[in-house]
This record gives C-alpha cells, sequence and structure tokens, in this order.
C-alpha cells in the first residue's frame, strides 16, 4: 500500500487488475477526454507503462480500491509530464464511472497531492485537465489549483486543448479550508 485516506487504498496496480482497468478504460464516456475507449492492447501497454513508472521513478497512477476490499474502482497518482514547455510531477485520476460522485476522486488526489509536497518534495503540482472535462477542472480546483496556461496535447492523432492547473506547496495551506467543506 502506497497511501491510505479514511475510505480507500492506493496501491501500485498489477497484471491482476486488468479486468478492473478494461472496465476504467474501455468505457466510451469514462474515456471522453482520451478521444474513446482503449481496446485490450492499449490498455494493457496503458497498465506496463505504469509498471514501468513504479521501477523508474517510485510512482505513477496506483490502483483505487476501496478500504476493507481489494476492489479497484479507479487509479490516481502521480507522473512526470512536460506541461507548458517543463517538465513538472503531474496529479491524475480516472475512475469507474460506477464510482463517481461519491469524491473518491478528490479524496484520492488530495492524498497525492499532500504525498508530493510532503514526501517528493515538490514545490509545484500540475493536473493537466481537458477543456471540456468540467468534473476534473472541479477536482484541480478543489485541490487549491488554479489555472496557469493552456497548451495542446495530440492523443490517437486528436489535438486537444487542455488546461494547466497547478498549486505550490506554500498555497495548500489555503486549499485546505475548501478540503473541509468539500
Amino acid at each position: 500500500m502506497i497511501l491510505a485516506t479514511q475510505r480507500l487504498r492506493l496501491r501500485e496496480m498489477t497484471d491482476g487488475d486488468f479486468t478492473q482497468l478494461c472496465a476504467i478504460m474501455q468505457d466510451p464516456q469514462a474515456m471522453v477526454a482520451y478521444e474513446g475507449a482503449f481496446d485490450d492492447r492499449m490498455t494493457r501497454d496503458w497498465l506496463q507503462r505504469m509498471e514501468q513508472r513504479y521501477r523508474q521513478d517510485g510512482f505513477g497512477l496506483w490502483a483505487v480500491v476501496l478500504a476493507g476490499t481489494d476492489e479497484m474502482i479507479g487509479q490516481c497518482g502521480l507522473t512526470r509530464q512536460r506541461i507548458l514547455g517543463e517538465d513538472v510531477i503531474e496529479v491524475g485520476y480516472l475512475f469507474n464511472r460506477a464510482y463517481w460522485h461519491r469524491g473518491y476522486a478528490m479524496e484520492s488526489a488530495r492524498a497525492c497531492r499532500d504525498y508530493a509536497f510532503d514526501s517528493l518534495g515538490v514545490e509545484r503540482l500540475y493536473a493537466q485537465v481537458r477543456d471540456m472535462n468540467i468534473a476534473s477542472m472541479n477536482v484541480a480546483i478543489r485541490l487549491g489549483m488554479t489555472v496557469r496556461g493552456r497548451f495542446e496535447k495530440d492523443s490517437r492523432g486528436v489535438r486537444m486543448p487542455h488546461f494547466a492547473f497547478a498549486v505550490d506547496r506554500d498555497d495548500r495551506a489555503g486549499s485546505a479550508r475548501s478540503d473541509e467543506r468539500g
């Protein structure tokens, strides 16, 4: 286990999570920000990239499981990304649609934000959010993040506009008040 919250546990994904990962990544609605659902090969490649990130960086997107079970309901974690021309650490989150609107993305992303600042010594944490993904924007805002710029990403041959949200370590204290309200 990497992180724990009141309701959730975050751990490295393994091959045993493939079926539950497919339930997320092969859902067209859950994957709209990625320009559509992944097939088995793309999902397997995704899992292998996360396993490689665990080895190389010591972090990646982790399986989010309900406390007391091993049911994977989503993934949340930290990855190295290129945003606004800089190499940065980003918090990312992607959940099974059956678990949306229950606060799990916020709860796990908050734990990852705090881990990035407190354990990894990150000074600024980013989130890249596709410009039409209002739910993810709301999570970023509740993490204390503000928009730092716009950029485009290529995915599957499509140029997609994104917002670069970020929060600085010193600004996290102000976001704690909004965490308590949420």
